[in-house]
């Protein structure tokens, strides 16, 4: 790929992959137009330069230069890969253990909670189960915080209690992947406090630890969670990198030794019956060489200073390629195997063991192009990745109060699906364990009405659930879960919100505009316990965090009961995916793509096609003409006018 230099255009920054990611994430964050690419795509990179540097400062084209023409590689267009690998037809479902249930009363849920709670996952259709972390931890960050990735952390159980978990999950039909955090470990981690004790030794290579002055870190680049990205370690004499909380220290890919260990753990669990992993910011394991300074403008825009230099760093490709073939592949048969699940069901011969384990990635701040060039069926690196430019409109952040428009989610899949080839795929996912659930930022106060509540949860999960890709659900998604009226900091358990809070109002905030923030974005409105119950069902003892919302007929209890529940609705359609491969694997054709309240497409395979329908809007609206006959299957009939958020699914004979 040939190399871009200030002498090119804006229009041949933009056809490269990582430039036309950088320019769509200057425009989401800023919220500027996108016809202004188009409008500037004639002009030269150096009059750009010339034209910006009084807002941006001196060496902002440098920097974007730098990222795009480390890139010589474009994505793959080969065809789709032949079998159908199991993922791409599956339905994931995320479980938060310290919120799932919890077995012996101490208030935190836990392994054999889950286990308890496996016959509801499987009646409602789950092909995978996903655990947030269980490993030993300090839970500085709540379990994102590693100090042994061979064992599990007492609060959750026991290694048998998961050997347990993985039989159960297999015995009916259900794959499960855990979480693995290995771009950074915990501090209080065996490596670490080796590292500390000889930092010229072997484990002060594992890390990034720099001499220098204690009043003066390395580089000016800040912390996810408020601050310094750097920590001074008096007994070592140096500083040490930590892109999240100062107890998650970096670890140094960089060290052939880091990459064997973590080859190793992989290993160790897939010999155990694991299927894969979930890949915490795995984006971010390579840093640029001399980690330098990060560029102030960029730091102001996506208000973390130098991320730049490792959001996409130079030896990302080939530490992924490295971690499929030296960990993901088994080594031994593990000890249980899924069985098969059939369409109507009921459950088959065990499967064959897998050689490769699901590779999920986590990537913040990675766009279409490079989501393309990471996990690419063929390229050896990732199964699916997690775009998070879905999870906010442009020009808003998760901070931000706002009413989420459904119009960019319709124009989001359509610019996804317009540039997919047919090897490419995508992870499908609106709520997770770290932003607020997009039923409220959708509903915006207006589901605090039930039926309301209902319509926007079943609509939610049309989309997610028939959309091209793989839908990954996250607890409580199918009991229409909304955010939480928490009233102030000190009921709150994350460490991010509560950092951020203090530094808001360390800066001279009002209490009224810190706490808006916090209440607008914290990752608690997700990890509050799940109702099983009417008034509860989580534990016998004190909750670790409480929730606010008791609204009745949310609960578990009562809305597997209700034929028309969001749970009976989620239900119906995972079973309907299973009969029907057009709704997986199918193609996707959009429907009066440019109207801003329906939001339709066509899902065919063959001769089979199924059209979905959705009014996103809370007015009565005229339902646009589709040709064909068309016959109901999900929704009741279609009549001339949608309610209200109305969702239809109906098959096109």
């Amino acid at each position: 790929m040939p190399q871009i230099t200030k002498h090119h255009t804006v229009a041949h920054l933009y056809r490269h992959p990582v430039g036309r990611d950088v320019i769509d994430k200057l425009m989401l964050q800023t919220g500027l137009p996108r016809r202004l690419i188009h409008l500037i795509s004639w002009l030269k990179l150096s009059w750009v330069e010339r034209l910006t540097q009084p807002l941006t400062g001196p060496g902002m084209v440098d920097v974007v230069l730098d990222l795009v023409n480390q890139e010589t590689d474009r994505p793959l267009r080969g065809r789709a890969p032949e079998p159908t690998p199991w993922w791409r037809e599956a339905v994931f479902y995320q479980v938060y253990p310290r919120s799932f249930r919890d077995a012996d009363g101490d208030g935190v849920g836990d392994i054999r909670g889950i286990i308890s709670k496996l016959d509801h996952l499987h009646d409602l259709g789950v092909d995978c189960v996903w655990l947030s972390p269980v490993f030993k931890s300090p839970n500085q960050d709540m379990g994102y915080d590693v100090s042994d990735y061979r064992d599990v952390n007492e609060e959750m159980g026991t290694l048998e209690d998961l050997d347990a978990l993985i039989a159960g999950c297999h015995e009916r039909g259900m794959r499960l992947i855990l979480d693995l955090v290995v771009n950074h470990t915990s501090d209080q981690h065996e490596w670490f406090r080796k590292a500390v004790a000889d930092p010229a030794g072997r484990y002060g290579g594992y890390y990034f630890m720099v001499e220098g002055d204690p009043d003066t870190p390395p580089n000016n680049w800040t912390s996810f969670f408020s601050g310094s990205g750097w920590s001074w370690i008096p007994e070592a004499k140096r500083w040490v990198l930590h892109l999240f909380a100062d107890g998650q220290v970096d670890l140094n890919w960089d060290n052939s030794d880091v990459r064997d260990e973590v080859a190793d753990i992989v290993a160790f669990w897939m010999q155990r019956g694991i299927d894969g992993f979930r890949l915490d910011v795995i984006n971010y394991i390579s840093k640029r060489e001399g980690l330098p300074d990060g560029h102030p403008f960029i730091g102001d825009i996506l208000e973390f200073t130098g991320v730049e230099h490792y959001f996409y760093g130079p030896r990302l490709h080939e530490f992924l390629r490295g971690l499929r073939r030296d960990g993901f592949t088994r080594r031994e048969r593990p000890a249980s195997t899924p069985r098969r699940r059939l369409p109507d069901g009921t459950l088959g011969e065990p499967l064959p063991p897998d050689m490769i384990g699901v590779m999920v990635g986590e990537t913040p701040g990675i766009g279409m192009e490079l989501g393309r060039l990471l996990s690419g069926y063929g390229r050896g690196e990732m199964d699916l990745i997690f775009n998070f430019d879905v999870l906010d409109n442009p020009g808003h952040t998760r901070w931000d109060s706002y009413r989420y428009q459904l119009y960019y989610l319709k124009r989001f899949y359509r610019a996804y699906d317009s540039h997919l080839a047919p090897n490419d795929w995508i992870a499908v996912f609106l709520d997770n364990h770290d932003n607020p659930r997009m039923l409220s930022k959708f509903g915006m106060g207006r589901e605090r009405d039930p039926q309301v509540r209902t319509a926007i949860g079943k609509m939610l999960a049309t989309i997610q659930l028939t959309m091209r890709g793989t839908p990954f659900l996250f607890q409580g998604q199918e009991l229409a879960a909304i955010n939480q009226e928490f009233s102030g900091v000190d009921e709150l358990r994350d460490v991010e919100s509560i950092n951020r809070h203090d530094a808001l109002m360390g800066r001279g905030m009002t209490p009224e505009a810190a706490w808006g923030q916090i209440l607008a974005g914290s990752r608690d409105h997700s990890r509050v316990p799940m109702r099983w119950t009417r008034d509860g069902g989580f534990t016998d003892g004190t909750p670790w965090l409480v929730g606010t919302d008791d609204e009745p007929g949310f609960s578990a209890e009562e809305q597997v009961a209700d034929p028309d529940s969001v749970y009976s609705w989620h239900k119906a359609l995972i079973a309907l995916r299973r009969q029907h491969r057009s709704l997986t694997i199918g193609a996707l054709r959009w429907v009066h793509p440019h109207h801003k309240f329906y939001f339709a497409y066509i899902r065919s395979l063959g001769d089979e096609k199924f059209l979905i329908e959705c009014n996103t809007s809370s007015k009565r609206r005229k339902r646009p003409h589709v040709g064909g006959r068309i016959v109901p299957v999900m929704g009741g009939p279609r009549r001339d006018v949608m309610e209200p958020w109305e969702a239809t699914v109906s098959r096109i004979r």
